[in-house]
């Protein structure tokens, strides 16, 4: 296989609403943590046990500016993205290093009667037919439909 691939899926809560950073030139960047669990049973003393993982995630432009609208702490939300390591030199001198999920595709999945309220008061653009909201290389966002495209087939399945 010649090719590589750096794919992130991860669906879970976010740990703080999103932080939002503008540059002079009109961008922007949106961060905010994001909580996965992992819950076994462990064999020896046959008590469940949960581990918590968080993921720095970075959104970019007009989707970090939908982020920051609708999610708000403890959001549950789908995140699709790649991975990306970062170096920087902290105030002692010392190299340090950050992973973070870029966000490329992302999807609200906490329903919209366990929403704020701040949030009902405008459409959520995010809400409609379950869209999914995808950041383009150029920065732009724009709202795909899953549904569109479909017709009504519902006498052809089989359930």
């Amino acid at each position: 296989m010649s090719g590589t691939l750096n794919k992130v899926m991860l669906i879970g809560r976010t740990g703080d609403d999103v932080k939002m950073h503008y540059f002079e030139g009109g961008g922007s960047i949106g961060r905010f943590p994001l909580a996965t669990n992992e819950t076994y049973t462990n064999r020896t003393t046959n008590q469940r046990v949960t581990n918590t993982e968080w993921h720095n995630i970075v959104v970019r432009n007009k989707a970090a500016e939908i982020c920051e609208k609708y999610l708000k702490k403890g959001d549950m939300v789908y995140i699709e993205g790649r991975l990306r390591t970062r170096k920087w030199t902290d105030d002692k001198g010392v190299d340090r290093y950050s992973t973070e999920v870029q966000c490329n595709e992302f999807r609200f999945l906490t329903p919209k009667s366990e929403s704020g309220s701040d949030r009902m008061e405008g459409a959520n653009p995010m809400q409609n037919n379950d869209p999914i909201a995808t950041t383009q290389s150029s920065g732009t966002t724009e709202s795909t439909d899953v549904n569109e495209g479909t017709e009504d087939d519902s006498s052809d399945l089989p359930f």
